[in-house]
């Protein structure tokens, strides 16, 4: 197994490379260990993702229920993960910081901190604000003893304020203040991220996995992005497989559902493998 010291450095080293890769996101054990073994060079968790495993709402988990996961994830395969930690599980940019020092001792390499507060009545915190929590987590990140890579989030466009301008502001900002990556969930344009990548020189990461509207790996690379991840897609579409097989056996008591289950001779020789 890896040492955590070298999967930070690989990982830092897939941002510093040429070209674009997926960074995927597992929610438990078995996810993480079967995109590792699809060839996937690194990993980041889902808190969402998370969340919904445990039968719970998005933001519904506890920073140490959190961390506990990801540590569990980082354990679990030879690939480097990071982690979605939320808003730092804090507003105070002193707690912020504590959140990234703990991280770094669960053995992930990297993580983000996003700039929504978890309020309905005031979703975003004030530009000041932000930058002062992604500052106090970039100086967490620094004291740590290996390469910690910091990604940023600017959350407007995931709470219904469109304006690239001030996503623009805030992620110029964070990259002032330190942050290795940039990432402003819920771009989806060309134009979108053409924009973005021309005003900033961090690498970007871009969120695709939608309903509709996504651009190919292929058409993202040519724009510059550097990694692309899925939020908590991959979690809901093997809960909606789950919700319609179940359906199908409680309203119709047919099972046509099991043509599509996995192996469980080649699960069993996949996780065989990690033992």
């Amino acid at each position: 197994m890896a040492t955590q010291i070298e999967k930070a450095h690989a990982f830092r080293a897939l941002h510093e490379r040429s070209g674009t890769f997926v960074i995927p996101n597992p929610w438990d054990r078995g996810s993480a260990r079967l995109l590792a073994s699809l060839g996937f060079e690194a990993l980041t968790s889902t808190s969402a993702g998370f969340a919904f495993s445990r039968g719970q709402p998005d933001y519904g988990v506890g920073r140490d229920t959190i961390l506990a996961h990801v540590a569990d994830l980082a354990a679990a395969t030879d690939v480097p993960m990071a982690a979605d930690l939320e808003n730092g599980f804090a507003d105070e940019p002193e707690t912020v910081a504590e959140t990234i020092r703990l991280a770094g001792a669960t053995g992930i390499v990297g993580g983000s901190i996003e700039d929504a507060t978890g309020r309905a009545d005031a979703p975003i915190y004030s530009l000041e604000a932000s930058v002062e929590r992604v500052r106090a987590a970039v100086e967490a990140a620094r004291s740590l003893p290996f390469p910690f890579t910091l990604t940023a989030r600017a959350e407007n466009f995931l709470h219904g304020r469109n304006d690239l301008a001030d996503t623009i502001r805030r992620l110029q900002a964070f990259q002032d203040a330190g942050a290795d990556v940039l990432y402003a969930p819920g771009l989806k344009t060309r134009d979108e991220i053409a924009t973005v990548l021309r005003e900033i020189d961090r690498p970007l990461n871009v969120l695709m996995g939608f309903a509709d509207g996504n651009l190919s790996v292929a058409e993202l690379a040519e724009l510059g992005v550097k990694r692309i991840s899925v939020g908590a897609t991959l979690a809901r579409v093997a809960m909606g497989a789950f919700q319609r097989a179940a359906e199908e056996l409680r309203t119709a008591g047919t099972f046509n559902f099991a043509h599509d289950a996995a192996s469980g001779a080649k699960l069993n020789g996949l996780f065989a493998q990690f033992a």
